[in-house]
């Protein structure tokens, strides 16, 4: 269903506090739409159902709700602590499914709309993000579900996906790293503010997904034809460009404990020079394994 997004609309953005979210909540504003901003933990018992709470005693209901919450963290299944995967895990799934639990009831009442931040990784993989990967793929089949649930009877609810790529915000710097190297976001990266663009036209115009970011989105049709030579590509991305430089010393980053002082719209990577080198090597090397793949046709 189409809707206006204006000064009428309720939104509410979870994980809004840096990168994705934050813009979100930027663009929404310049709709005129209202949006409430509360402190939330979306792994604590109760607190989401807080947020729906405070929303509709101040708003009177909720037209959008945005499941943008999400936490990263690098580290082979060997490395990487239990504890520490759970929590990735447990933010960014049991999160955004708390989330819509909790604001389906409002969400019926005006026929709203529910928007995951889901991933390229919703449907890809690379090493070393094995937890990161493994929540995107849950939060991508979560809403293939409730999307058929929802969208019949009397009071329809649309479920729509946005995947970014790789986005310029400062998860990375938050990131969890069990890998023993410096590690860096795999480039070409994308403008948070144009993942939060299409946040909002999927919410006024709902759809199944929405990709962000045309070199690495272009992995996702070629893995559903040739998923060996995508796999291969993005495991050389990962390991060339993602997790290289200097040795590092294992840290927790502000998966389990935030850090508000460091939260932002913009992650600060784009602007390096070698961001752009590297971004240029991917494109080459993307382009060299489709050729590759078609010759041996």
């Amino acid at each position: 269903m189409r809707r206006t997004i204006d000064t009428a609309t309720v939104i509410v953005v979870v994980g809004a506090s840096s990168g994705i979210g934050r813009a979100a909540v930027h663009r929404f504003a310049e709709r005129g739409a209202e949006a409430i901003a509360v402190r939330t933990d979306v792994t604590e018992p109760g607190a989401l159902d807080r947020l729906v709470e405070a929303a509709v005693d101040r708003f009177g209901g909720i037209d959008v709700w945005v499941a943008a919450a999400s936490v990263f963290g690098y580290g082979a299944i060997d490395r990487m602590p239990a504890e520490i995967a759970r929590t990735i895990i447990d933010t960014n799934v049991h999160g955004t499914i708390d989330g819509v639990r909790a604001a389906l009831p409002e969400l019926r009442k005006r026929r709203g709309v529910v928007v995951i931040v889901g991933s390229v990784f919703s449907g890809l993989a690379s090493p070393e993000v094995w937890a990161y990967v493994t929540s995107k793929h849950a939060v991508a089949g979560f809403a293939a579900s409730i999307r058929q649930e929802l969208r019949r009877g009397p009071e329809p609810v649309d479920v729509a996906m946005v995947w970014p790529a790789t986005v310029d915000t400062p998860i990375y710097q938050h990131a969890a790293n069990f890998t023993g190297r410096a590690v860096h976001p795999i480039p070409p990266l994308v403008h948070p503010d144009r993942v939060a663009r299409a946040i909002v036209r999927i919410a006024a115009r709902p759809r199944q997904r929405r990709i962000v970011g045309v070199v690495q989105g272009m992995a996702v049709p070629l893995h559903a034809v040739a998923p060996a030579p995508a796999d291969r590509l993005l495991a050389v991305a990962m390991r060339v460009f993602g997790i290289r430089g200097i040795r590092a010393t294992d840290r927790d980053g502000t998966v389990s404990i935030p850090d508000p002082s460091s939260n932002r719209i913009d992650g600060g990577w784009r602007h390096s020079r070698v961001v752009v080198l590297v971004a240029l090597a991917v494109g080459i090397g993307a382009v060299g394994v489709v050729v590759r793949r078609r010759s041996r046709a």
